[in-house]
């Protein structure tokens, strides 16, 4: 009997009152993918880099906050308290080119593009750097596409000129004063020449990427331009897009890149021979410490 009386007053708990489990909508599915594509994103774009470090000392400053605020820690939750409130503008400030990267590449895509018609410059690029690799001649090219290059053009030799392949092999010819820098192409113009590019400064680059090549996928990570690499010594054609270097590469396949880069589905035929551009070989030293 006082079982019985115990479990007759005991409270009875009303399933109603708990906090009711959100249901699984098609709606909520789409927003859990969007949100967890934003964070992987985010962390892909801090990966490997110093931004990568920062952020995990601001997230250990906000974990020690929140212990502090729950455990009673006055004097730590004090001295937090001043600091916490004014990481989001830390975060502005600290990772500014990483933002200024990710919106770039928000606005690289054409959600309504019509596509892009065969670049009509290719056949000269193709020509100089088959000329250019046979030789072993550094050389940097940089192709614009959306985002305008005009602040690095700046900072070299202004030329607007017509482009040809004969005027690329001049300006990378060994000796010449505008053959250390980049080239920076508009279409089927050369503005500039000798333009200094920003380097790469992450750090899972490989050691043997020299200077130019450094450039050429620094270049990629801030726009969306496309950056074309003679090795100097060695004669190796790399390609770098969109922060990521491609070397090694044949003429047909720098055309396919060239292509598939410009939005063109299906490349013309062209005039250029399939040459093989890259031996295998060990990293090049002269590539490592040349100051181009």
């Amino acid at each position: 009997m006082k079982f019985a009386a115990y479990f007759n007053s005991a409270p009875v708990v009303n399933s109603a009152a708990l906090i009711p489990l959100p249901s699984l909508t098609p709606a909520s599915v789409v927003d859990i993918l969007v949100v967890a594509f934003l964070i992987y994103q985010a962390l892909m774009i801090v990966k490997g880099t110093r931004a990568g470090h920062i952020l995990i000392g601001i997230l250990i400053m906000v974990a020690l906050y929140v212990v502090a605020l729950y455990t009673g820690l006055e004097a730590l939750r004090s001295v937090l308290s001043y600091i916490v409130p004014y990481l989001a503008l830390a975060v502005i400030i600290l990772f500014q080119s990483e933002i200024r990267r990710t919106l770039a590449r928000l606005g690289r895509k054409r959600w309504f593009a019509r596509g892009y018609q065969r670049p009509e410059f290719a056949e000269d690029i193709l020509i100089a750097l088959r000329r250019l690799a046979a030789d072993k001649t550094g050389a940097l090219i940089v192709v614009e596409r959306d985002i305008g290059l005009r602040t690095f053009i700046e900072t070299g030799v202004r030329l607007d000129a017509q482009l040809s392949s004969d005027l690329l092999l001049a300006i990378f010819h060994p000796g010449g004063a505008l053959h250390d820098g980049a080239v920076i192409l508009q279409k089927d113009r050369i503005p500039a020449a000798n333009c200094f590019l920003p380097l790469a400064l992450n750090p899972a680059l490989s050691s043997s990427f020299g200077t130019r090549h450094r450039a050429a996928i620094g270049i990629t990570e801030e726009t969306d331009c496309l950056s074309l690499v003679v090795s100097e010594g060695s004669g190796r054609i790399s390609v770098a897009a969109f922060g990521e270097l491609t070397p090694g590469l044949n003429l047909r396949e720098v055309d396919e890149r060239i292509c598939t880069h410009f939005g063109v589905r299906r490349s013309a035929p062209h005039l250029i021979e399939e040459f093989a551009a890259d031996i295998p070989m060990e990293a090049d030293p002269a590539e490592r410490s040349e100051p181009k």
